[in-house]
């Protein structure tokens, strides 16, 4: 049920996640890729990574609303690879911001969201893979950056 634990390229899934995404972004969603090809594979489990990256690039695609800039971005920060979406829709107000990964929690009109993308993101990338998952928003300009350990945790 579940992919083996393996060294994974992150270019890849987000890449596929971009291609199954494609209709959604439509020809009124920019795409920039700013990829470290630097980069080295990072120990995961692609398949919940790739859910992670669909949530995330899904959620931003929403929030603007069929135009804009979506940005993925990759990059090594000492012994983490950092993944970051970037939208640039109206932004996540403070007071929706502090409560976006909790479960069942969405803004989202009843039928079009479950409240779980963001909550099930969190886990996967905070306790299963042991990184992090922030969040800075401001009008024109929302990132989730997804922070992941290089090496296997001791």
């Amino acid at each position: 049920d579940r992919a083996s634990h393996q060294d994974v390229d992150l270019h890849d899934g987000l890449d596929a996640t971009l291609v199954m995404l494609a209709r959604k972004l439509g020809d009124g969603i920019r795409v920039v890729k700013d990829y470290d090809r630097d980069l080295p594979a990072v120990p995961a489990y692609p398949a919940e990574l790739n859910q992670v990256w669909t949530n995330l690039i899904d959620n931003a695609a929403d929030a603007m609303r069929g135009q804009g800039t979506l940005t993925v971005r990759t990059a090594r920060d000492g012994e983490f690879a950092v993944v970051e979406i970037g939208d640039t829709g109206s932004g996540i107000p403070p007071e929706v911001a502090k409560r976006v990964f909790e479960p069942f929690f969405t803004t989202k009109p009843v039928g079009q969201g479950t409240g779980l993308g963001l909550d099930v993101s969190w886990r996967v990338v905070v306790n299963r893979h042991h990184g992090d998952l922030q969040l800075h928003s401001q009008p024109g300009d929302t990132r989730f950056q997804v922070r992941l350990p290089l090496q296997e945790p001791r």
